[in-house]
């Protein structure tokens, strides 16, 4: 019989010991064991796998565009570099000379003599700006020559290429100038093809790569970069980003002082910008344009782009003067310690007045070197019209006429002519657009003869024969 006090009585089954020694009650409300590892997400490896194939179409795509221009350029410049190095070993001159005046103990020493020789010095100790009268002078060197006649910026990526490769300063000049070559070529294929197309584009290169005075492109001096960058800030006022544009001119101005050139023709460009903006606030009003930004706004960057474009050049300038203790420095060094300096077309003068006679008594007379350099000018003067007829921007205008008239217009050593015209790259276009007609093979033929003949008379003729 039950209890009936017992009835009632609360119930403790619940509270049997648990097989683990904890009853159910002391059970933690959460699973205290590890985690597993998640696996792999299917979505993550797709949009990994999304990510490689977009960035690897991308590459493909660059490669189709800027492979042609980059293959073309260096197999005509290694045509004409290796001819260039053959004439060297064969004649044999270059062993009679003195190391910095175009000699050597290999042929490939010859690459970095006369100015790259100051390069390299500069390079390794800095500047010395200084106006030290030579003794007793009375003709036209009175200044002692100094390392403060060069621009910055190609010793600085010398030094900086040597510090980072490990390469003598020799070697690291030459791998500027080398890359400096194909980012000018690449440069130059862009600026052509938005005037007469890719194919032009890329005659344009082929042009650049066996041009009088290419010799100087795998060398050690400043053409090359210089005209990567003036090409590039030319194809950026192009496309209207004037930042761009203006801190690629602030470059070339530490680069070389025909600078000056690309500073007034961005100067024109902006100008003419800012002016076509006007126009259209007067007629939109202030209102977002196509690209969202508002029209008044626009005023903003082309002025920025000419504050910034004179900067490299009239700082290195005013350094130089600050240091020798006179603001015309430099130019008085030039003209002091080289003979160079603006004389409005005299001396251009006198050589086409004397050569073609078979008269070489003007200054700095190279008979061979000089030949050429007259026909680079009587080429550039052709072609000149040709170029203004095809309309180009006013950038491409301004910055080649003005080239040609500050190359003209100075007392120089006239076969340097080739090469100090080598900035006038838009001279390039119109025989390239020309030369888009060819069919490739028949294109490739032409600068390839070309190339085969520029070891000769854009190489040997100007170390050579001559002073680069």
């Amino acid at each position: 019989m039950n209890d009936p006090s017992l009835t009632n009585a609360p119930s403790y089954e619940g509270n049997r010991p648990h097989a683990e020694g904890r009853s159910p009650a002391t059970v933690p409300p959460y699973n205290t064991s590890l985690p597993p590892v998640p696996s792999p997400s299917p979505i993550s490896l797709t949009s990994l796998t999304s990510t490689a194939r977009q960035r690897w179409a991308g590459l493909c795509r660059a490669a189709e565009h800027h492979g042609p221009v980059l293959a073309l350029y260096g197999a005509l410049k290694l045509i004409g570099f290796c001819v260039f190095m053959y004439l060297l070993d064969s004649s044999g001159d270059f062993r009679k000379k003195d190391p910095r005046f175009g000699g050597g103990a290999h042929a490939w020493d010859v690459l970095a003599t006369w100015d790259g020789w100051w390069y390299q010095q500069i390079a390794a100790h800095g500047y010395h700006p200084a106006l030290v009268p030579v003794p007793r002078a009375s003709g036209l060197i009175t200044i002692e020559g100094n390392s403060a006649a060069f621009f910055p910026l190609y010793p600085a990526l010398m030094r900086l290429v040597s510090s980072c490769t490990g390469l003598g300063l020799f070697g690291a000049g030459l791998l500027v100038s080398v890359a400096a070559s194909f980012v000018a070529a690449l440069a130059i294929h862009a600026v052509t093809a938005r005037i007469g197309g890719r194919r032009a584009g890329l005659a344009a290169a082929g042009l650049w790569a066996v041009w009088p005075g290419s010799g100087m492109e795998w060398s050690g001096y400043s053409e090359s970069l210089y005209v990567a960058l003036a090409a590039w800030a030319c194809y950026a006022v192009m496309r209207h980003h004037w930042i761009t544009a203006g801190i690629l001119t602030c470059a070339t101005g530490l680069t070389r002082p025909t600078a000056t050139a690309l500073i007034a023709a961005l100067a024109v460009a902006a100008l003419l910008a800012v002016h076509r903006q006007r126009r259209e606030v007067r007629r939109w009003g202030d209102a977002p344009g196509p690209d969202g930004m508002r029209r008044r706004v626009k005023f903003l960057r082309p002025l920025i782009a000419v504050a910034i474009a004179p900067l490299g050049l009239f700082g290195y300038l005013g350094w130089v003067g600050y240091r020798m203790g006179d603001h015309s420095g430099y130019f008085k060094l030039q003209e002091g310690a080289w003979a160079h300096t603006f004389d409005y077309g005299k001396h251009t003068l006198d050589v086409f007045t004397s050569l073609p006679v078979g008269h070489f008594d003007y200054l700095f007379a190279y008979p061979y070197e000089d030949l050429i350099g007259v026909g680079t000018v009587l080429l550039a003067l052709i072609v000149l019209p040709l170029l203004l007829r095809l309309r180009p921007p006013a950038v491409l205008v301004v910055h080649t006429v003005l080239t040609i008239a500050l190359v003209l217009g100075s007392q120089q050593i006239f076969g340097n002519i080739s090469r100090y015209l080598l900035p006038a790259f838009p001279l390039f276009i119109p025989c390239a657009v020309a030369m888009r007609r060819l069919s490739t093979p028949v294109l490739c033929t032409v600068l390839g003869i070309a190339a085969l003949a520029s070891g000769s008379y854009a190489g040997y003729a100007l170390f050579e024969l001559g002073v680069p």
